[in-house]
């Protein structure tokens, strides 16, 4: 077989699409939300075809498009009140009304349920098509079932070149996800598939609507879908999707903590360039209408760009956005990362982050001890060789161990010389960091703490979602320092007075722990 293009704007086209429908062909036709695979919904032999095409699976309902709502009376038992207020609000428009089925409707459109599922859509395009055609057109997406939604007539191509009669190209479709399906065969109404339209627009015209447990969670076992789109795994491209919840910094731990080749990320607007793999954005962070918009079409690129895994930040799960969710659980078989949150704990010497830091990990954090993984990190063969080749072989004693004290009077003689013992030092910290809280955090910690003298320093502070300083007046450090390292005051001063001063620590906190002695630390962590 072979499938034709045709052009959405042309009158003519539009019949020869009609034509098809009414002979029992297929022709998937754009709508506002995905392109949809149509056909008679009337002819069980033209649906039939369908599931062919698609390879979906029978249990598995359909939609029925409608170009007026008078043509909704026939396909249904009756049409209560609330049905006809939520027509008047939401149609045409990307929201599916389930009712209790007419005797005309086939089994192979309900999938042998006694309900119907019906929406009329706002593309003009479809509109003409259904007109035109006379009858109801049964229309899941036009693509091959598991796989991401066409949201262009290219993706349809695609998916059914060879398979259907034809794709009517209507241009990219501005929803981006399939609409809205909600339930008035119970009581209350029920919220089974999240769209464009919201349950809270929902509930303005219906009162309460109960959210179906299977939009943010999987079906239970042998339970039937209700509505399209409750399937395990669904919306889903050939590469593996991981929802990765929490904050950016949380979401770059993740991927560095687990690089594969083959790598990617779905991120918010402004994030491709932080992020050390291929990236593709799918909207601002705080506009699901973008997200939604982009989601089906990121996920299809990912597939031509021949990525293997792919790294999805979760977006809100608040108005458009559950909707979007909804279709990153089933694109992901719902493998959820929850990585930890991280913060980072700096500050003066004698300032007491090693107090705070005890603190904190009675309070249930993990402690990752920075300044001895830096320690571990000059001890790495491939950072000695690196070391030896930028400042000698002197900073070696005659039994070839690191001479530390001739290292950092070397590293730190200038500017350019400390930024060169950084470069080799701060990726091998790094990856040590990274494997130690990979190697240790549980779900039984709150949080992890990377308690570091010189974080600012590195690129530590790009995975920590708060950035904690501690300091104490510069009399009590100079105490604590002389007690600490038995040595005099004037000594002291000197290693203060070779520190960055207290303003710059605290203009790149966010939180500032004072630690004088007679302050509660426990009270100040709590913000935490």
């Amino acid at each position: 077989m072979e499938t034709e293009i045709f052009d959405g704007g042309s009158q003519q086209d539009i019949e020869k699409a009609a034509k098809i429908l009414k002979s029992g062909g297929l022709v998937a036709i754009p709508t506002e939300t995905v392109y949809g695979l149509a056909a008679d919904a009337l002819n069980s032999d033209a649906v039939a075809k369908i599931f062919k095409a698609k390879g979906r699976p029978m249990d598995n309902p359909l939609i029925v498009h409608i170009s007026r709502f008078e043509e909704i009376y026939r396909l249904v038992k009756g049409v209560p009140h609330k049905a006809k207020e939520l027509a008047d609000r939401y149609w045409p428009g990307p929201m599916t009304i389930i009712l209790p089925k007419s005797d005309i409707i086939p089994d192979e459109v309900s999938a042998g349920l006694p309900t119907v599922a019906v929406r009329m859509p706002s593309h003009p395009v479809a509109r003409a098509i259904i007109e035109k055609t006379g009858r109801p057109l049964a229309a899941p997406s036009a693509n091959s079932s598991g796989l991401p939604s066409p949201t262009t007539a290219r993706h349809v191509m695609d998916d059914m070149n060879g398979k259907i009669e034809a794709i009517v190209d209507g241009g990219p479709c501005d929803v981006g996800i399939e609409s809205t399906v909600v339930t008035l065969a119970t009581d209350p109404p029920r919220l089974l598939r999240p769209g464009g339209i919201t349950h809270e627009q929902l509930e303005d015209v219906l009162g309460h609507v109960d959210i179906d447990p299977a939009v943010l969670s999987q079906l239970k076992e042998g339970e039937r879908p209700a509505s399209p789109g409750m399937k395990y795994k669904h919306y889903s491209p050939k590469a593996e999707v991981y929802i990765v919840n929490g904050s950016l910094p949380s979401f770059k731990y993740q991927i560095d903590c687990d690089l594969h080749e083959g790598d990617a990320a779905l991120c918010f607007d402004g994030e491709e360039n932080e992020l050390p793999v291929p990236c593709l954005s799918f909207g601002r962070k705080d506009n699901s209408l973008e997200q939604a918009h982009s989601l089906f079409d990121d996920l299809r690129k990912f597939d031509d760009m021949g990525i293997k895994r792919v790294f999805v930040r979760a977006p809100s799960a608040e108005g458009v956005g559950l909707g979007v969710y909804n279709r990153l659980l089933r694109a992901a078989a719902f493998k959820i990362i929850e990585p930890p949150i991280i913060y980072g704990l700096t500050g003066q010497s004698g300032a007491g982050k090693t107090t705070v830091g005890n603190e904190l990990k009675k309070k249930g954090y993990l402690i990752v001890d920075g300044d001895l993984l830096a320690r571990k990190a000059v001890e790495i063969p491939e950072v000695l060789n690196a070391l030896v080749a930028e400042f000698g072989k002197e900073i070696f004693d005659s039994d070839g161990k690191l001479i530390r004290s001739e290292l950092a009077k070397r590293a730190f003689a200038n500017e350019h010389k400390r930024q060169r013992l950084n470069k080799i030092t701060h990726p091998a910290i790094t990856k040590l960091t990274l494997e130690t809280i990979k190697n240790n955090f549980t779900s039984e910690h709150k949080g992890v703490i990377i308690d570091a003298a010189a974080i600012f320093d590195c690129d530590l502070p790009k995975y920590c979602t708060k950035m904690i300083v501690v300091t104490a007046d510069e009399d009590i450090r100079a105490e604590r320092i002389m007690k600490r390292d038995c040595i005099d005051r004037e000594t002291a001063m000197l290693r203060i007075n070779a520190q960055k001063n207290e303003q710059y620590y605290i203009e790149r906190a966010d939180i500032v722990i004072r630690n004088n002695g007679n302050e509660s630390l426990s009270d100040q962590l709590n913000e935490l």
